[in-house]
């Protein structure tokens, strides 16, 4: 068999290509976005908003994050080849080549802005630019790579939804999703040095100082919880400004206060010198963000 052939045999087909791409979006992040834009969205309405405007808001978020995403595994291609967690990106695997994902990371990054522009408005586009220069150019190009603060300032990027979605229906800012916005920048860092306390071996074989690399366990599980604590008093100084309902009120202690309860576990353990268990915590920050949203978008509905 020539090497032309054997070349042409091992090139993946159209499906797992587009599988590929698909995967350089990091979904897994892109939904998650869009879970707190549609409730924020339900919200500045206070009831339910145009149906197209919801579906034209989620496809221009959908491609913003996915543009961001996609720069991100290019710009970290040589790190995500030295970590277990990263080593089936399709960058890694070859099935899409540096060329292929850079010209892909561009052209969706533009049209989703152009598709904002048109399709909701000037404000919820500039808003979804700023979100992929500070997660491109901010996050993965200066901060990544230098700082054990890097996911929190970083993080900024991962508020902007609440922002887009609300100024796709009001066309305007106000305390209510800075309130929402200041929520989730306090719930990343909870959300991911957990992440990163699981995967502390790839971080630092990769040399990414990320706070779970620098300092202990101990340390990273106090960090944690000042900031769920941080987190949970922040949403509920949206009862009185938005204002929210009894739904929102019990919703955001209950869930707030049991993330609260995981995080303080997960201390507990660590300062005995037993195994922290983080993805607990990692995978209710999850739980309790999907919550909390739901809950800001049904309560305008009942009361």
């Amino acid at each position: 068999m020539s090497e032309q052939s054997v070349a042409v045999s091992t090139r993946p087909g159209f499906r797992r290509k587009v599988a590929a791409y698909f995967s350089l979006t990091k979904p897994r992040v892109v939904e998650l976005l869009l879970v707190v834009t549609v409730p924020t969205m339900m919200l500045a309405e206070r009831g339910f908003p145009n149906l197209w405007l919801v579906v034209a808001t989620l496809i221009g978020g959908a491609a913003s994050a996915g543009s961001a995403g996609a720069f991100n595994c290019y710009i970290d291609r040589d790190m995500d080849r030295l970590m277990k967690r990263t080593k089936n990106r399709p960058l890694v695997t070859g099935e899409i080549s540096d060329r292929e994902a850079l010209l892909f990371a561009w052209i969706l990054g533009i049209a989703s802005i152009v598709w904002l522009f048109f399709f909701t408005n000037a404000l919820a586009a500039f808003f979804s630019l700023v979100a992929m220069l500070i997660y491109v150019v901010f996050y993965t190009l200066f901060l990544k790579r230098r700082t054990e603060q890097n996911i929190v300032w970083g993080g900024i990027a991962g508020c902007m939804p609440v922002l887009i979605g609300w100024a796709a229906v009001t066309n305007s800012v106000s305390w209510t999703p800075l309130i929402l916005f200041a929520v989730i920048f306090l719930w990343t860092p909870p959300h991911y040095w957990p992440l990163s306390m699981k995967y502390r071996n790839d971080y630092q074989s990769a040399g990414v100082p990320m706070l779970s690399v620098v300092r202990g366990r101990a340390t990273v599980g106090l960090q944690v919880i000042l900031y769920a604590w941080a987190m949970v008093v922040c949403s509920l100084l949206l009862i009185p400004v938005a204002p929210m309902g009894p739904l929102y009120t019990a919703v955001a202690l209950i869930a707030g206060g049991y993330f609260i309860f995981e995080t303080h576990r997960m201390y507990s353990r660590a300062i005995r010198g037993k195994d922290s268990k983080p993805m607990r915590v990692f995978h209710s920050s999850i739980s309790y963000l999907t919550v909390l949203f739901l809950a800001v978008g049904v309560d305008p509905l009942l009361f």
